[in-house]
């Protein structure tokens, strides 16, 4: 739960924007300029790269993270247009407080657990659970203010999952699981904006494993080690690395064209697919 003192610095640092990008719309010819953004799991990884993508296309963006060190880096690297939220991701107060405050017209939804790299025997339930409890508690608490709330006409909920939602993960508990839980969260959430004529979008990416991030770093090692490889040998088997450059971009991509109108999407270093 945020203090009222960090809720009134969140609330003056991103004074002066609203959570409405005027006439143009996200996809006008303005970019995001004027846009509240707010995106969870930004001070590393995937969420790190959002942050930037959407500050370098002219959103103000909420950061939110538990790393203060990591989100004060990134305050120094984009400057006043980007403003560091030190909070649990999947505390329901902190969602809830912040969706008030920001009504953002963009939330990205990419904080996550580290899972334990370990096969099914070797886990506990609370291990096996983490990404349960974490990652599945953030979207669920996120999307549910979103909808509460509700968001601007026009805005986009885009949720993080993942390419082993559909694949597995056997070296990772629940992760594959939650990750596919979240997909559902999703897609009910956009059924329930269309049932209410809420007029916004909710679309789930599920980005391929991939060393360039700790989280995916760790599952590589993990798989290397299972097909009893080194990581230059394993990575060789599966093609181009998805970069989270390339995942800052297709996240842009998503929320300013309306194209890409699809509510999943699977998330490669070719691009974005369609998942049917």
């Amino acid at each position: 739960m945020l203090t009222a003192e960090e809720i009134q610095m969140s609330a003056h640092q991103l004074s002066g924007t609203t959570g409405l990008s005027g006439t143009t719309g996200l996809s006008g010819p303005t970019g995001l300029s004027g846009t509240t953004a707010l995106v969870t799991g930004a001070s590393r990884g995937f969420g790190r790269s959002i942050a930037i993508a959407l500050s370098q296309a002219g959103a103000s963006v909420a950061g939110l993270g538990r790393d203060r060190d990591r989100l004060a880096d990134l305050q120094a690297e984009l400057g006043a247009g980007f403003t560091p939220v030190v909070a649990d991701a999947a505390d329901p107060v902190a969602a809830g407080q912040l969706i008030d405050l920001h009504r953002p017209r963009v939330l990205v939804l990419a904080a996550g657990a580290s899972p334990l790299s370990r096969p099914l025997h070797q886990h506990t339930w609370p291990s096996f659970s983490r990404t349960w409890e974490v990652d599945v508690q953030q979207v669920f608490h996120w999307t549910r203010e979103a909808l509460l709330r509700p968001l601007p006409p026009g805005s986009v909920v885009v949720a993080f999952s993942s390419g082993a939602a559909v694949a597995g993960s056997p070296v990772s508990g629940g992760y594959a699981g939650a990750k596919a839980t979240i997909r559902f969260i999703s897609a009910y959430a956009a059924a329930e904006s269309q049932r209410g004529a809420l007029g916004i979008r909710f679309v789930s990416v599920l980005p391929q494993l991939t060393p360039a991030t700790e989280l995916g770093a760790a599952a590589v090692a993990a798989y290397a080690a299972r097909e009893g490889l080194d990581v230059p040998a394993f990575l060789a088997t599966r093609g181009p690395v998805l970069t989270p450059d390339q995942v800052g971009k297709a996240v842009l991509d998503l929320v300013c064209d309306p194209v890409l109108s699809h509510p999943s999407y699977l998330l490669s270093a070719a691009g974005l697919s369609e998942l049917q």
